[in-house]
């Protein structure tokens, strides 16, 4: 069952992976920097500042701080437990995919998918009700972890893992958040 996973992961991999070109080749390497996203990080704290206060931006900032500290050392942990390799290191398929870009570290789960999808799930919650069509917020995470499979650094089941962990992650910080909220924020 798990080979059968594998070679369906691998298949789809080769499939979305060749969908790209060289022309977009830069583009999805501006993508997948987290630097670039800085625009986007700085659109949420404004909307969070004019939403819900500066004191209580500070207190979700130190969540989401504390979010993708959590997540980002279980990926880790994760991925040196596992230990597959990535599209782009993997002999048996490196040859016959686009590899635009490569690492060295391990390829199962996806850190960029877990730690975007925890962080826009984490905000969603908390914002859902203060800002409308905040759904979008979702598109985040699915354009940037598609630039790892773009670029050969992921299978797309690394993808959806990380989407998944990041989910369950920022889904049960929520909770924590919401439980702890009422004593620095009454009202």
């Amino acid at each position: 069952m798990l080979e059968k996973i594998q070679k369906l992961d691998t298949e789809l991999l080769v499939y979305l992976n060749g969908l790209g070109s060289e022309t977009y080749d830069k583009l999805w390497l501006v993508i997948t920097s987290q630097l670039n996203w800085t625009p986007l990080f700085l659109l949420f704290f404004y909307l969070m500042y004019k939403k819900i206060g500066g004191k209580q931006t500070l207190y979700v900032i130190l969540f989401i701080a504390v979010l993708i500290t959590f997540t980002d050392q279980v990926t880790n942990l994760v991925k040196y437990t596992v230990q597959r390799l990535r599209p782009c290191n993997n002999p048996d398929i490196n040859t016959i995919i686009r590899v635009v870009q490569t690492r060295k570290s391990f390829s199962f789960f996806s850190g960029h998918a877990a730690n975007t999808m925890a962080v826009a799930t984490f905000l969603y919650f908390v914002l859902r009700r203060r800002i409308k069509f905040l759904g979008f917020i979702f598109l985040w995470p699915l354009i940037f972890a598609y630039s790892r499979i773009y670029l050969g650094l992921h299978y797309p089941g690394d993808i959806l893992t990380g989407y998944f962990a990041g989910a369950l992650f920022g889904s049960l910080l929520y909770l924590v958040y919401r439980k702890l909220k009422p004593l620095y924020f009454p009202g």
